[in-house]
């Protein structure tokens, strides 16, 4: 009988060829510390449970025994995700040893996890945007860095970006009196996104009180730090979540989140699902569709709350 092998020691004759797999990724592929230690950990759990089942080296590991570990793992409270991790770790390491000729197959070749199911985004409904940037209005008159920071969340709202999408835009990327602009999404892949009204506006009113802070090196930024240097992704992350502080929202903001209202709010209005693809830049549909869950899970609501029969009555 099988056991669980999580603290088990190793049989030393499998710790060389990971050890050695670990140092070709690191010094061939150049991967990172985290990448590595990911690899390390998922090795180290497969040595482990071979140990335990007496297992002598790499290539007498069949497909069958991968999956009944998986089944242990998964009891033992592994989620899927990391399941998925693991299997893809242990794949690719099994091809690093058929280009050694240390083994003949790749057991875990045609090996699946459990799949995961997606969490929806979380999203703000449009009282929620409302509060968010209504409320400070005022205060971004008297200070340029919340005309800036205004600027930023009503460009998140209006145009779905992503927030390196955002951090990386120069005033050029804008064209037709600010009502469009030039992205440069994943893949390098270039799309174009309407700008509304709101959001011109302050970007407008932030370009009035942008020159004190334009260094030459990054004149061409849109937005910038007080020290003048084209704002980073965390500094934006950290102004919307002191920004939404200080409006006194009850959940926490981030730029994602502003993204994942934009797509929802404007597919539950328009029922355009191709159309609000284009605008976020996902290459595949599926990906989008999500927010038709979102909108559903809106629907529903509104049907359980408002429907004569949706409700059982109490006995």
């Amino acid at each position: 009988m099988n056991h669980s092998a999580s603290d088990s020691p190793v049989n030393s004759r499998l710790q060389p060829t990971v050890a050695a797999f670990i140092d070709y990724l690191r010094h061939e592929k150049q991967h990172s510390p985290h990448t590595l230690s990911a690899y390390q950990r998922d090795l180290s759990r497969v040595m482990q449970q071979a140990t335990a089942t007496d297992i002598q080296g790499w290539e007498t590991i069949t497909e069958k025994q991968l999956k009944h570990w998986l089944g242990l793992w998964h009891e033992e409270g592994l989620s899927s995700r990391s399941l998925q991790r693991l299997i893809s770790s242990v794949r690719r390491f099994y091809q690093y040893l058929l280009s050694r000729g240390d083994v003949t197959n790749n057991p875990a070749q045609r090996l699946r996890a459990p799949k995961t199911g997606r969490p929806l985004p979380v999203t703000l409904d449009a009282d929620q945007v409302n509060q968010l940037l209504d409320d400070q209005y005022g205060q971004a008159d008297g200070d340029p860095l919340k005309c800036r920071d205004l600027a930023i969340l009503e460009l998140f709202y209006s145009s779905g970006l992503r927030l390196a999408e955002l951090a990386a835009l120069n005033i050029d990327s804008f064209s037709n009196g600010f009502s469009q602009v030039k992205v440069l999404g994943k893949r390098r892949k270039e799309r174009m996104v309407p700008v509304g009204s709101k959001a011109r506006q302050a970007i407008q009113h932030w370009l009035t009180v942008r020159q004190p802070f334009v260094r030459e090196e990054s004149g061409s930024a849109l937005f910038l730090s007080k020290l003048g240097n084209r704002i980073s992704t965390r500094q934006i992350q950290n102004r919307i979540k002191e920004f939404a502080r200080e409006a006194g929202m009850p959940v926490g903001v981030h730029p994602h989140m502003l993204r994942h209202s934009f797509a929802s709010h404007l597919l539950e209005s328009s029922g355009d699902l191709r159309s609000i693809q284009e605008l976020l830049g996902h290459s595949d549909i599926s990906t989008t569709q999500i927010y038709t869950h979102l909108d559903f899970q809106h629907l529903a609501a509104v049907y359980d709350k408002a429907h004569p029969r949706a409700k059982k009555k109490k006995d």
